[in-house]
């Protein structure tokens, strides 16, 4: 019992900390029942009765608990705490979140894996999902990134075909080499985040030890309705910390929720982790003239051009309460924005303003802004909506149900009108394909020259290759030949480890 950490002692502790009685065992209806541990039938030994009630209440639920699983994200842990304004930013940025120093506003956090299933390992090599919601003055407003500050494509209508190629084959039904590289091969855009993909950050230490980006830019407006653009970051306060590919080997065997389990007993034991949140801040006529599109998800903002500038603190101080209800059903959306922040032309970030919130009502419902952690709790929601499955709250009583009316029904916030802004757009309407009209490589090679040191390029080349040359020859040659792009020296030593790879396997 002395080797027991505060995850497995859960049980222990909730019966130790409890006030009051348990009370009887109820039907969901809360009918008492009166014997739990046998069905109803003719005789010790006869078949059962349909009339038995207090079974087919519990069958029928257990049948029903497993709501789908994610598509992406599915293996996640939650947990709930705070943001507090360290910096001023008002004169960049009019959300209430940020309008004073010292100002709390409660959040709750996802960190996930993205490829695997909902059993899967925390510790394989995949990007980490970095989802918060803040709970805010004005509504939610959900931040929605990962673990890098970059992705594998630029244009959305793409990305169900990324993530069929990192899960699994419709035939074999396993991980397919083959289908995983030749997406990526074809795409060279990818190199840049399977670089991040295969270093040392692919496999962090747990979720305590990783930073968190918005990843995507956004738009900030101050007061006066002047707009700017901003990315997020959040470093970790911890220390960034990742295994070697033993390690995340050896845990995905002995300890697959290593993650879940590590974040939950930090925050058990009172080792609150805490991040602290910085912006980059480029304006209109910058983005302009900058050299790379400032809005293509594969490619980062100089920190030398646009240098951070912190804003504040997230630290998370409590576990959930219950799992099911608190994190899976926490649903996350870009398009769940407050006043003072909105999109960029991101193409990315435009696709998932959709996809997010579509997903959701599909996998939880028309009404999942009603379950508790997804409701904006902080402020009476008054809108014309209706109805639906699960409609669990007052359904706004006897409201008007349709704008404009003349019976007392609410009206447009003045506000959030203020700081709508004003963005002239000219252009073709044309389907502009970025394959080759980008640059894939400068920034992928200033990270292998200047980010890597010795140990970590190689490290990078043996993942790489541990994992390409179980791919067909042709796609690891194409593979071969993007990594050279980067660098000569990449590419060497990619070819010399899939060599002795296949001699080895002779």
């Amino acid at each position: 019992m002395a080797n027991r950490d505060s995850a497995e002692n859960q049980l222990i502790d909730y019966k130790n900390n409890l006030t009051t009685s348990p009370g009887f065992i109820t039907t969901a209806s809360g009918n008492p029942v009166g014997i739990k541990d046998a069905i109803q039938t003719v005789g010790p030994r006869g078949p059962a009765l349909l009339q038995d009630v207090h079974f087919l209440d519990e069958m029928a639920h257990f049948d029903r608990e497993r709501i789908p699983e994610r598509v992406v994200h599915a293996k996640g842990a939650g947990a709930f705490g705070y943001f507090e304004v360290t910096h001023d930013i008002t004169k960049y940025c009019a959300a209430k979140i940020f309008e004073k120093v010292k100002k709390r506003t409660p959040l709750a956090v996802r960190f996930s894996t993205v490829g695997g299933e909902s059993g899967s390992a925390d510790t394989a090599r995949d990007p980490r999902g970095f989802a918060i919601k803040f709970y805010t003055d004005d509504g939610i407003w959900d931040l929605v990134g990962n673990n890098t500050p970059i992705f594998f494509i630029r244009d959305p209508i793409l990305f169900p075909s990324f993530i069929h190629t990192q899960k699994r084959n419709p035939q074999t039904h396993l991980k397919d080499p083959d289908m995983f590289w030749d997406f990526l091969s074809l795409r060279p855009e990818s190199t840049h985040q399977v670089c991040f993909l295969f270093g040392d950050r692919g496999t962090p230490d747990g979720y305590r030890h990783m930073n968190g980006y918005g990843s995507h830019t956004f738009k900030m407006i101050n007061a006066t309705g002047e707009p700017v653009y901003a990315k997020f970051h959040f470093k970790t306060d911890q220390g960034i910390r990742n295994l070697d590919s033993k390690q995340a080997h050896e845990l995905s065997a002995t300890d697959p929720d290593y993650s879940i389990r590590d974040l939950y007993n930090a925050i058990k034991n009172g080792n609150y982790p805490s991040w602290t949140m910085y912006i980059q801040l480029m304006t209109f006529d910058q983005a302009k003239k900058y050299k790379y599109n400032p809005f293509d998800l594969t490619k980062v903002w100089s920190q030398k051009d646009y240098p951070l500038l912190p804003v504040g603190k997230m630290v998370l101080d409590r576990n959930p309460s219950n799992y099911f209800a608190e994190v899976e059903q926490i649903a996350f959306s870009p398009a769940h924005m407050v006043p003072g922040i909105e999109p960029s032309p991101d193409k990315m970030l435009q696709g998932r303003l959709f996809s997010y919130s579509d997903t959701h009502r599909h996998r939880l419902g028309a009404n999942y802004l009603q379950i508790p952690v997804n409701c904006p709790y902080r402020v009476g929601v008054k809108n014309f909506q209706r109805d639906g499955p699960m409609t669990v709250n007052d359904n706004q009583g006897g409201t008007p149900n349709y704008f404009p009316n003349s019976f007392s029904g609410p009206d447009e916030c003045p506000r959030a009108k203020s700081l709508q802004s004003c963005c002239p757009i000219k252009g073709d309407v044309y389907r502009f394909s970025s394959g080759d009209s980008e640059d894939n490589y400068s920034q992928v090679t200033d990270f292998w020259v200047y980010v890597l040191d010795d140990a970590e390029r190689k490290r990078l080349v043996a993942n790489i290759v541990d994992h390409l040359s179980n791919a067909s020859q042709f796609i690891q040659e194409r593979a071969v030949k993007n990594f050279t792009m980067v660098h000569a020296d990449f590419g060497r030593m990619l070819t010399e480890g899939l060599n002795l790879a296949k001699t080895a396997k002779i």
